[in-house]
């Protein structure tokens, strides 16, 4: 099992910027991948980016690219989201996910963000 705690979201005006973090305990030793996705009222959850644990490649959907970061700390077993230049249609509760060797998906909780435009 794996247990996912996030933090850092909030209300921030457009333009703005906020960190998320996820912090994994558990069987983080099987980490394959870490990730951030997002639900907007009204709409299904969605991609929004994902690092892979071992080597660090990052891969972010088309609507945050070059506005959110991926990074990773393997030593706390953290995973954050630094997003910039937010906007509007941002807003959504963003899941971290982690993928584990063998395809098992674990969530955590959701963080509220939104962005006041």
């Amino acid at each position: 099992q794996v247990q996912l705690v996030e933090s850092g979201g909030g209300l921030v005006q457009a333009g703005g910027s906020l960190r998320l973090s996820c912090a994994a305990s558990g069987r983080t030793f099987s980490t394959y991948a870490m990730g951030w996705f997002r639900q907007a009222p009204g709409k299904e959850r969605e991609f929004v980016a994902r690092i892979w644990w071992d080597g660090g490649s990052t891969s972010y959907a088309d609507s945050v690219k070059g506005r959110f970061t991926i990074s990773r700390d393997n030593a706390k077993n953290t995973v954050y989201l630094q997003m910039n230049s937010l906007k509007a249609e941002d807003t959504a509760v963003y899941y971290c996910n982690s993928i584990i060797f063998g395809g098992t998906n674990y969530w955590g909780q959701g963080t509220q963000v939104t962005v006041s435009s």
